[in-house]
């Protein structure tokens, strides 16, 4: 009994197949584990409560909040005043990143000109991040028109 060459291309393409599955399944299984660290990372450092804090009492509900793996993009205004605050949780760090500015010459938080970045040492002190938050807030990163 001889294998074809249709029977061999068969069984590559299920090989391959297999191949895909297990790889699709990785990136699954690596992607929910980024999202379930950007959960803890928001909820020990309260920066989540602290977001909502701002949509509720000073957007009174009118801002949109756009998560994904690793990220959150709270959004309000809109046309030409259309605002945002941009949050990325990169392992136990917390990113805002900001419109390109000069790097800031104070230590905390961690500046490169575009990011300010709290470690997990940095975010411990909720009034910290709170005051800075709401700094974000009062000069937030405009969006450009789709016109």
């Amino acid at each position: 009994m001889s294998i074809t060459s249709r029977e061999e291309k068969q069984v590559q393409e299920e090989i391959k197949s297999d191949e895909q599955m297990l790889s699709e399944q990785e990136i699954s299984a690596a992607r929910l584990a980024l999202r379930e660290n950007a959960k803890r990372v928001l909820r020990e450092s309260g920066l989540a409560q602290m977001l909502q804090e701002i949509n509720k009492n000073e957007l009174r509900r009118r801002g949109q909040f756009e998560e994904y793996d690793s990220m959150v993009l709270l959004k309000w205004g809109t046309g030409y005043t259309r605002r945002h605050i941009w949050v990325e949780i990169k392992g136990n760090t917390i990113l805002f990143r900001l419109s390109p500015h000069r790097k800031c010459t104070s230590p905390v938080p961690l500046c490169d000109g575009e990011y300010h970045t709290f470690t997990s040492q940095m975010w411990v002190d909720s009034d910290l991040l709170r005051l800075e938050l709401y700094k974000y807030y009062r000069k937030p990163v405009a969006e450009s028109s789709d016109d």
